[in-house]
């Protein structure tokens, strides 16, 4: 029995100590989630967490407890990111249009405990951050089966802010309606133009007549509110639920892969670290000087550094008629040695450049 005693008492001064090193973690982990508050950045970091697994488990000598020193870890940084999600309570979040929209949806997403403020439009919405009324912008950038969301990149080439996450959506559209509505007592449809239009063949086949609203979820808010077993709305699952509305057919999309890319913008930039690492993406916007083989020129020298283009398009310059900028997304550090003297490199070809953000590739579950 005083074997085990000893025991004991060792496992007690082990976890005093233990108790000590938590509370100065947890500390730090204040300090990081303030500094992902400010940036923008997601909590959860899957390249950052398989990096700390891998390193801090070489320095178990025993493999018999390597096993058990991963799920040790992996239950410390599970703590960790709850606790970061209540530390973001206070983080103030701003999206385009209203509740249960696809841009608050992706809101949710990234910054789960976040307060969600809702403006009226896309320029607005990016205005407010700039001005400190909210820390963070939600903004929709590209859909698979639209395109390109100009008013955004136009906000990315013309205004301050930086993006620092990305994270792609699932659109999926679905027929919603009041309490006790059917299927075949429907006769109108409303939505957002390119909601209908994304779901055209559905809607034509049902004999179901078109009519635009400004938002799918402003949409689901008329329907709910006129209680009409004859009008219906195109939404998400999402906003259904958030206006008490039926599901009356689910995935009424022509494309079954829609998604729409949406970015966290915020006022400060967000360097990665500059050991290279699998995941990192960066965004350029640029103009070129006015001189022939200018544009390919600065390709040459992005791709002489190595870098990959993800996409490239131009877009027309409101001052300037007839000029254009282009944006430009590529695979890679930015803040490496390649990365730096590209951009030094290619400052020189171009009349304006900026630096838009950078990111890491987020999977959305």
């Amino acid at each position: 029995m005083s074997n085990l005693n000893d025991a004991r008492q060792k496992i007690n001064a082990i976890d005093k100590e233990m108790a000590k090193l938590f509370v100065e973690r947890m500390k730090v982990s204040k300090e990081v989630a303030e500094y992902k508050m400010e940036h923008g950045l997601p909590i959860f970091d899957r390249i950052r967490e398989e990096e700390v697994i891998k390193r801090n488990t070489e320095l178990v000598n025993d493999n018999d407890l390597k096993k058990y020193y991963v799920m040790f870890l992996q239950d410390l940084m599970d703590t960790s990111k709850a606790y970061q999600q209540e530390l973001m309570e206070g983080l103030r979040v701003g999206y385009s249009g209203v509740e249960g929209a696809f841009g608050y949806i992706a809101a949710k997403k990234m910054f789960k405990n976040a307060t969600l403020i809702s403006y009226p439009d896309f320029s607005s919405c990016y205005k407010a951050c700039e001005k400190g009324e909210c820390d963070i912008v939600v903004l929709p950038v590209e859909n698979s089966y639209a395109g390109d969301v100009g008013t955004v990149m136009d906000l990315m080439f013309s205004g301050s802010l930086y993006v620092n996450q990305m994270i792609d959506l699932d659109v999926v559209h679905n027929l919603i309606a009041c309490k006790g509505a059917t299927k075949e007592s429907v006769k109108t449809v409303y939505s957002h133009a390119q909601a209908l239009a994304q779901c055209a063949k559905y809607l034509h086949d049902n004999n179901f007549e078109e009519r635009e609203y400004p938002n799918t979820a402003i949409a689901a808010k008329m329907v709910a509110e006129k209680n009409d077993p004859t009008i219906a709305a195109i939404a998400s699952i999402e906003t259904a639920e958030l206006y008490n509305l039926e599901v009356l057919d689910t995935n009424i999309n022509v494309s079954r892969n829609n998604t729409t890319r949406f970015a966290a913008f915020s006022r400060v930039q967000n360097l990665p670290n500059r050991t290279a690492k699998m995941g990192e993406h960066f965004i350029l916007v640029f103009t070129v000087k006015n001189e022939a083989g200018a544009l390919a020129s600065t390709l040459n020298i992005i791709g002489s550094h190595g870098f990959n283009m993800r996409a490239l398009r131009s877009r027309p310059m409101k001052e300037l008629m007839w000029n254009y900028y282009f944006y430009i997304e590529l695979d890679g550090n930015i803040n490496t040695e390649d990365g730096q003297d590209m951009l030094r490199q290619i400052s020189s070809m171009c009349d304006r450049l900026k630096l838009v953000g950078t990111y890491t590739s987020i999977v959305n579950k």
